[in-house]
Order: structure tokens, then sequence, then C-alpha cells
């Protein structure tokens, strides 16, 4: 997965929030649709370009699938971002 899927990913606001309603804890499908009003077939679409873009991971735990921050491509993301702001105060 490379920075395109990923900012692609990230340019839709509702995918944005989901990523600010997983940052400190894992979350059921039904769990993040309680905070939008939409359906749970959109969650459920937004949740799969998220998953595709490698910016969120699901376990199954029982009959549930919990969703959480895939760190390892959201520090990836962070530290080229950070990075290009290093670049600019060297100029």
């Amino acid at each position: 997965m490379g920075f395109q899927e990923s900012f692609k990913a990230l340019s839709d606001p509702t995918r944005r929030r989901i990523i600010e309603l997983l940052k400190n804890n894992k979350m059921t499908a039904g769990e993040i649709v309680e905070h939008f009003e939409m359906t749970g077939a959109s969650i459920s679409h937004h949740l799969s370009i998220l998953k595709n873009a490698g910016l969120i991971i699901d376990e199954k735990h029982g009959k549930y699938i919990y969703y959480e921050l895939n760190l390892s491509v959201v520090e990836e993301v962070m530290t080229w971002l950070a990075s290009l702001k290093e670049e600019k105060k060297h100029e």
C-alpha cells in the first residue's frame, strides 16, 4: 500500500472522523455507525476503503469484527509529513 491510497482514503471527512474515533479504542462497525447519520452499508463502504488503504485493520472476536488503527501505516504517513516540515526549516 502506498501513500496514494492512504491520502485518497483520508480525503473524505467521514473516513477522517472514523480514524479519529479509532485513535483510542477498537470499535465494531455498529459502534462506529452510532456516531453518524448514515446507513451501516455506507459506513461499511468507508471501512473497506480505509482497510484497503492499510489505515485500519480488523479482527474478529466471536460474532463481532473490531476495527482499529494500523499504527505502522499511520506512523509512516506522519513521519513522511514531518520530514517535509523539517526540510522546510533547513532552507
